[in-house]
């Protein structure tokens, strides 16, 4: 009996060895791309997206052969100090590749982690200049806080969309006032006028009475609204119980408020915003896109979710270039994919002929989408 005990001893502990090297041998034979963003709290939206739509990018590519990608997207609940504490554990972790920040305030911190240890980064959303500036390892694939403010004032001039502008932004917020600030100088090059300019900051984003009588008493029939979809939300809410109902303007942070919980998608119909997704576009990349990410997840994926896809696979194509292998040390990698992305043209999701600046910001063409019966539809 002794003896039957000892050899089933024996066989547990090979199996325990078997599965630890085969894990290991996995392990060692990925490249470990991680990331942080807001998978819990009130921006979970975003992080979840640029999460999912990550893996499935990371999913193809493995079942290609060849390359191998490990994932891992820890949660920094939209928090500076917490995403370089998930930073930190990425790296703990043996993260050679990084995704950044989904949310442009931890992405301001968590990128100046990337420059300080030369492991190369690019993020799927975080649109602050901050986060790049600075830094030459770090790369943006959203359109900068600048070219989301300059191009939406000059698409509300070119499509005639309001003669009399307010806005409402977000004062301690580096996205939100990066926005207005560049919006405010193109409307100012161009003539549109501004008639309303009103803020708000974490602490006070649930009455927004003030800033919409203002807005009403201005005479705006336009209300640019640089920031995320939950203050836009209950502005939408608070508009109609007092019977103002202008236009609305956003930018990409609006893109998932028809996903909010417990959120009536009628109040956001009719607004505007530029985005450089269409989940209803008829190519074969989108429509395969789609359809993997509403069977995996029950919902259409939003612009994070595919901007999360495009750097997976510009990442992907870099490596491939760079013929980066997975024993490389990430300063080494670092090196090697800042001179690809500074020199190569990438076609994704969100774009053709994406190209990379040496400030890391993105040169692709934004896309004009209004919401009509609870869905996105394109307008250009």
């Amino acid at each position: 009996m002794k003896r039957v005990v000892f050899f089933l001893a024996l066989a547990m502990v090979a199996s325990a060895l078997a599965v630890c090297t085969s894990g290991s041998a996995l392990a060692a034979g990925a490249i470990k791309i991680g990331g942080t963003g807001p998978l819990t709290g009130g921006a979970a939206i975003y992080g979840q997206a640029a999460r999912n739509g990550a893996q499935i990018a990371v999913d193809e590519i493995n079942a290609l052969g060849g390359v191998q990608f490990e994932l891992n997207y820890q949660d920094d609940e939209h928090d500076a100090e917490k995403a370089v504490n998930a930073y930190n554990n990425l790296k703990d972790w043996g993260m050679q590749v990084s995704l950044g920040s989904v949310t442009s305030t931890p992405g301001v911190a968590t990128s100046v982690e990337n420059n300080t240890d030369r492991i190369f980064a690019i993020t799927p959303s975080a649109s602050a200049v901050a986060v790049t500036e600075g830094k030459n390892n770090v790369f943006q694939m959203c359109f900068a806080d600048p070219n989301q403010g300059s191009a939406s004032a000059q698409y509300i001039s070119d499509q005639k969309l309001g003669s009399k502008i307010a806005v409402i932004y977000k004062n301690d917020d580096v996205y939100s006032s990066g926005i207005f600030e560049t919006f405010k100088a193109k409307a100012g090059e161009i003539k549109l006028e501004i008639v309303s300019v009103t803020t708000f900051t974490e602490d006070s984003q649930q009455d927004f009475s003030v800033q919409l009588a203002d807005a009403k008493n201005n005479g705006a029939d336009l209300i640019f609204l640089p920031m995320y979809y939950t203050p836009a939300s209950l502005i939408f809410q608070q508009a109609k119980s007092i019977g103002y109902t202008p236009k609305y303007f956003g930018v990409d942070g609006m893109d998932g408020i028809l996903t909010l919980e417990g959120f009536d998608t009628a109040l956001a119909e009719g607004v505007i915003l530029l985005t450089p997704f269409n989940a209803t576009a008829s190519d074969k990349r989108t429509t395969s896109f789609v359809a993997k990410y509403k069977t995996a997840h029950g919902e259409v994926p939003n612009q994070f979710a595919a901007d999360g896809y495009d750097c997976v696979y510009a990442i992907y194509e870099a490596i491939k270039a760079g013929n980066v292998t997975p024993d490389l040390l990430a300063p080494a990698i670092c090196d090697i994919l800042v001179k690809q992305f500074t020199s190569m043209s990438f076609n994704g999701l969100t774009g053709d002929n994406m190209t990379w600046g040496v400030n890391g910001q993105v040169a692709k063409d934004p896309k004009g989408m209004i919401i009509k019966n609870g869905a996105y539809v394109g307008i250009d």
